[in-house]
């Protein structure tokens, strides 16, 4: 089991390096670059490049996640490490919110497709929003440790994450991709799909970061959600100064 353990951790780790570096490549470099480029350059460039691209950035998704799950079921379920002492047990409500994890996906899918989650303002006031009650329910519902509640937080964004690569993403852009080719107008909502869930997933990355390393998160004696909610806020605002960032780096 140990060496099982550190065996996913290793492939957790790298595979998350490709898929968070080429997220991070996609929004902050190729994204502004993109905008430059004029018809031709486009039609030479972007079918050749995004779908090498996108098949590393959807498998490295794929093996994050997969890894994440294994090592979920052995280092908090196996291990023991979902309740402080004399605290908690695997009963109804620890399944609900073992349940809320894995398909919160489709509350964020409704909402990200309404006219009011289209602005990123009002999806972030929502989603922290959400993000706390969850939490909320994790503590004083089903009394997950702070490890435990941190990490399922993790485990739920990372689940958004990698079903928006895979179902919103990739599919937008196997049409998006061909129109270009062809020297076609690809199609707008389309585009803008996957734009959008692109940029959530990069908002969700950074304090997804912190949950995972919630071993070395905790003050002893002091656990509190709001160091998970305090990082959701500073994560999503170091996002938001990257993003600011990105329009101003230039080529030489």
């Amino acid at each position: 089991m140990d060496l099982l353990s550190v065996l996913f951790r290793w492939v957790h780790i790298v595979a998350g390096i490709l898929w968070i570096g080429l997220l991070y490549w996609f929004n902050f470099v190729n994204i502004p670059f993109a905008g430059g480029m004029d018809g031709d350059t486009k039609k030479k460039v972007v079918p050749e490049l995004l779908p090498r691209a996108l098949f590393w950035f959807r498998f490295s998704a794929l093996w994050t996640w997969v890894t994440g799950l294994l090592l979920l079921l052995m280092v908090f379920y196996h291990g023991n490490l979902m309740f402080d002492e004399g605290m908690g047990g695997w009963n109804v409500p620890a399944f609900v919110m073992l349940a809320v994890v894995l398909f919160m996906f489709f509350l964020y899918d409704v909402l990200a497709k309404s006219d009011f989650g289209k602005n990123i303002r009002n999806m972030g006031i929502a989603g922290f929003i959400i993000i706390a009650a969850v939490t909320y329910a994790m503590i004083s519902w089903s009394e997950f440790s702070y490890r435990a509640y941190s990490i399922h937080i993790g485990a739920m964004f990372g689940t958004i994450m990698m079903v928006n690569v895979w179902m919103r993403i990739w599919p937008a852009q196997q049409k998006v991709i061909p129109a270009i080719k062809e020297g076609q107008a690809p199609d707008a909502a389309l585009v803008a799909q996957a734009g959008q869930r692109s940029r959530h997933n990069v908002y969700l990355s950074v304090p997804l970061v912190w949950a995972m390393i919630n071993q070395h998160t905790v003050v002893p004696g002091a656990e509190s959600p709001l160091y998970l909610l305090g990082a959701v806020l500073v994560g999503w605002g170091a996002v938001h100064f990257l993003y600011e960032k990105s329009t101003k780096v230039k080529g030489f």
